[in-house]
This record gives structure tokens, C-alpha cells and sequence, in this order.
């Protein structure tokens, strides 16, 4: 795949699916800037990784959540390497309740770092990526905003949200040459569910057409793909990346 800019941010890049996006655009030759909140131990860890194998890495503090910390953060960025070509919104949290035990607060909470995250990057990647009239914004998103889930009435609510707010931006960016897609994935093999027993990992391949769990470079390859030039006409889409388990 081929890649016009030359740098990208990575919200919540520290672990887990963001750290493997990561690696992979750092692999087609771009400039990695990994956004973490807290455990620099483990920003730091997957900076050398990267760099060990011959990539462009950069560490950078800020929580995504927190508007004058991701604005401040894109300046940071764009005094070092002159501009901000690509965007991944992939910060985010659970806390998982039923409804009915669900306070606002609970609500609130993943609405702000999910949702208002990924609006800050993308208002702030418009503004800053219109100045060359390029650029491309991919947000991760989540199976459960178009299947829903019980006990997560919150996060499907953030993520449903992320995916129209997503066409919208594109809609926008459209004539600025800038492109916004989202990506849903379904379940993918991270440390959170290697703590799943087998019974409950079963139950739910049984549910996957393709009878496994994806890999994070699953999702980190459909991020890629989205990004790069081979997209160049793919706007407001938002991509499944399930095995199947809902088409």
C-alpha cells in the first residue's frame, strides 16, 4: 500500500489493538506518534519495538479526552514534522453495567472518553490536515454499535454515535480532500480475552462464521488499508472487521 503523508497519531496506542496499529503503519514507512494517558512503561516499550525494527516512532502524553490536551498535543506533532497526514481515534473505555444499575455518571463517563474524543481528533484534524487539503481520519469503532449488547448500553451508545459522526465528518471533509471511515471490530484476541475460560471463548466462536476470534493485525491492516492511497475514493464508509458475526 502506498502512503502520501508521512506521519500519523494513534490515540491510545500503548497496547492492545492501538499498539498493533501502530507497528503496522510504522511498517509501510510511516512516522508513528503513540498517544498514551498513563503507563509511559508501555508507550516506551512498543517506541523501541518499533525502532528496533528499522521504524520511525514517537512518544507523546495526552489524555484524548481532555480538549486542550489533544489540541496541544496535534501542535506538538505538527512543530516537530511541519504537518499531521493521518489520524486513528482508537481511544476508549468500558464500564459495563446493566441499565438499570447504570448511573449518569457511568454514562457520562465512556460518552467523554469514547465519543468526545474522537470528535475533538476529528474537528482538529480537519483544521489542521484542510491546510494541504489532505489527509485521512479512520475511527474505531466497535461491533456493538450496530448489534447493540447487554450491560453496555453506554458503549454501543458511543460507538452508534462515532459511526453517524464519522459519515458527517466525511460529508464535511469531502471538499478539503479529507477523508473519515470507521471500522467495527468484533471480537479480537487481546490480553482481556485471553483471561476468558474456554467454555466462554467457545460460546462465542460458535456465534463467528469464521470460528475464531481476530487478530489485532486484522484490524490494524483495515486501518492501514483505509489510510493509504489504495482508499483514495472510500469515504464515509464503516467497515466490518467480524469474521462475520454480523453483516
Amino acid at each position: 500500500m502506498k502512503f502520501t503523508g508521512k506521519n500519523v497519531l494513534i490515540t491510545g496506542a500503548s497496547k492492545g489493538i492501538g499498539a498493533e496499529i501502530a507497528k503496522v503503519m510504522a511498517g509501510y514507512g510511516l512516522k508513528v506518534w503513540i498517544n498514551y494517558r498513563s503507563k509511559p512503561e508501555l508507550a516506551d516499550t512498543l517506541q523501541k519495538e518499533i525502532e528496533a525494527a528499522g521504524g520511525q516512532a514517537a512518544v507523546i502524553c495526552f489524555d484524548a479526552s481532555d480538549e486542550e490536551g489533544f489540541i496541544e498535543g496535534i501542535k506538538t506533532i505538527i512543530d516537530c514534522d511541519t504537518e499531521l497526514s493521518y489520524l486513528v481515534n482508537n481511544a476508549g473505555i468500558t464500564l459495563d453495567k446493566l441499565a438499570l444499575r447504570m448511573k449518569l455518571e457511568d454514562f457520562d463517563t465512556v460518552i467523554k472518553t469514547n465519543l468526545n474524543s474522537a470528535f475533538i481528533g476529528c474537528r482538529e484534524g480537519l483544521k489542521v490536515m484542510s491546510k494541504k487539503r489532505f489527509g485521512a481520519v479512520v475511527n474505531i469503532s466497535s461491533i456493538v454499535s450496530e448489534t447493540g449488547n447487554i450491560g453496555q448500553v453506554n458503549y454501543s451508545a458511543s460507538k452508534g454515535a462515532m459511526n453517524a459522526m464519522t459519515k458527517s465528518f466525511a460529508l464535511e471533509g469531502a471538499a478539503r480532500g479529507i477523508r473519515y471511515n470507521a471500522i467495527t471490530p468484533g471480537f479480537i484476541a487481546t490480553d482481556m480475552t485471553d483471561e476468558l475460560s474456554e467454555e466462554v471463548k467457545k460460546s462465542y466462536t460458535d456465534k463467528i462464521p469464521l470460528k475464531r476470534f481476530g487478530a489485532p493485525e486484522d484490524v490494524a491492516e483495515a486501518v492501514a488499508f483505509l489510510l493509504s492511497d489504495s482508499s483514495a475514493y472510500i469515504t464515509g464508509e464503516i467497515l466490518k472487521v467480524n469474521g462475520g458475526m454480523y453483516v
